[in-house]
C-alpha cells in the first residue's frame, strides 16, 4: 500500500469548507481512497496542524481533530532532523519551513514520493503532489 504524506494545509482545506482549496482537497482525498493509498502524518505535521486549526478555527476544533485523527503518524527521528537542517540550510527546499524540511527528510527515509499538499515547495523539491498547487 502506497503511503502519502498529508501536509497541514491539506488537512485544513479538508476541514474548512470556506477554504479556497476545499474542493481540491476533497477531490484529492477521494483520489487517494480510490488508489487505496494510506495517508500519513509526521509528529511535526500533527503539531503544525493543531496550531493552524487552533489559530483559525479555535482550540476546541484543534482538540477535536487530534482526538478523532485516524491517520497513522510517522515519528521524525534524529536523522530526519539532521537531514532537514541540511535541506533547509542548503536552500534546496526553496522557501520551505522547518516542518516542510522534516517532511522531505521523512519522505526520503521512507522512500515516499507523493504528498497531499497545496505547498509548491514539495513539487519544487521533486515530490509528486495530490491536490492542486
Amino acid at each position: 500500500m502506497e503511503k502519502i504524506l498529508v501536509d497541514s494545509g491539506a488537512v485544513f482545506a479538508l476541514l474548512c469548507r470556506d477554504d479556497h482549496n476545499h474542493p481540491a482537497a476533497v477531490a484529492g482525498l477521494r483520489k487517494m481512497q480510490r488508489q487505496r493509498a494510506l495517508p500519513v502524518l509526521t509528529n511535526y505535521i500533527l503539531a503544525e496542524t493543531h496550531t493552524l486549526l487552533a489559530a483559525r478555527l479555535g482550540p476546541d476544533a484543534a482538540r477535536l481533530w487530534v482526538r478523532s485523527n485516524i491517520w497513522p503518524m510517522e515519528q521524525a527521528v534524529a536523522v530526519d532532523e539532521k537531514r532537514a537542517m541540511e535541506i533547509l540550510l542548503s536552500g534546496r527546499g526553496g522557501d520551505c519551513t522547518i516542518v516542510d524540511a522534516i517532511s522531505f527528510a521523512v519522505m526520503e527515509r521512507l522512500d515516499m514520493d507523493t504528498a497531499f499538499t497545496f505547498d509548491i515547495n514539495f513539487a519544487n523539491y521533486g515530490f509528486k503532489i495530490v491536490g492542486t498547487v
